[in-house]
C-alpha cells in the first residue's frame, strides 16, 4: 500500500557535480549541484539549476559559460565542503586542494582537474522557475581523465571511475553493473534468430 506525500522532489538518485565557473577578471569559484541533467542529445544539452544568490550565479550569467566536473568517492569531502560553503569567504579550490585547469573551448571557466571527468558547457538560454534559476548550456567539448578509459573498448569506465550521486541528502558511490542498454531485449532476439536458422536448415534439406 502506498501513502500520499506532499509534492516534492523525490527524483533519484541524481548526479553530485562540481560545477566550476570564473568571472570576467579570472576569479574561479566552484559549486555543488545535484539539480542537473541532459536536455537532447543533437545538439548535446544539458542543464544545471542554481540559486541566484549563489555567488557562482552571476559569473556563469556574465560569461556564459560553465563545466560539469563528474565527481566520484575521491572527491566526496570537496563536493560536499563546496556545497555548504560559500565562496564569498573562502577560496574552495584552495581549501579542497583542487587545481584549476584550462578549458579547451571556454574562454573563462575552467575544469576541475582532479574530476574523471569534465563536460565545458556554453550558456544557450536561462530559464527562471523560482528558488533556482535553470542554465540550459550546450556541450562544446568533454575532457576526460585518461585513467577512466577502458584500454579494450574507448569507453568512458564507469565502475574503475565510481561515481559519486546524490540521494535525499545523503551521497553514495555508483553500485553494481547490472545490464547494458538494450540487454532486457537481447536473448529474445538472438532466440528468434536461432529458430530462424533452424528452420531455414531444415527447409533446404
Amino acid at each position: 500500500m502506498k501513502i500520499d506525500w506532499r509534492p516534492g522532489n523525490m527524483l533519484y538518485p541524481l548526479p553530485a557535480v562540481l560545477v566550476s565557473c570564473a568571472n570576467r577578471e579570472g576569479e574561479k569559484n566552484l559549486l555543488t549541484v545535484a539539480w542537473t541533467g541532459t536536455l537532447c542529445s543533437d545538439p548535446a544539452l544539458c542543464y544545471v539549476s542554481i540559486r541566484p544568490t549563489r555567488k557562482s550565479y552571476q559569473y556563469i550569467k556574465d560569461t556564459g559559460e560553465f563545466v560539469i566536473n563528474l565527481t566520484n568517492e575521491r572527491l566526496s569531502k570537496a563536493t560536499d565542503w563546496c556545497g555548504v560553503r560559500s565562496g564569498r569567504d573562502y577560496d574552495k579550490w584552495k581549501e579542497m586542494g583542487l587545481t584549476p585547469s584550462g578549458s579547451h573551448k571556454l574562454l573563462y571557466a575552467p575544469i576541475v582537474e582532479e574530476s574523471p571527468l569534465s563536460i565545458e558547457c556554453r550558456v544557450k538560454q536561462v530559464i527562471p522557475l523560482g528558488t533556482h534559476d535553470l542554465f540550459i548550456g550546450e556541450v562544446v567539448n568533454v575532457q576526460v581523465d585518461e585513467t577512466f578509459i577502458d584500454a579494450a573498448t574507448g569507453a568512458f569506465d564507469e565502475k574503475k571511475a565510481s561515481l559519486l550521486v546524490y540521494e535525499h541528502g545523503k551521497y553514495y558511490k555508483t553500485g553494481e553493473f547490472v545490464g547494458k542498454f538494450g540487454w532486457s531485449v537481447e536473448r529474445k532476439k538472438q532466440k528468434k534468430q536461432s529458430l530462424n536458422k533452424v528452420k531455414l536448415n531444415k527447409e533446404n534439406q
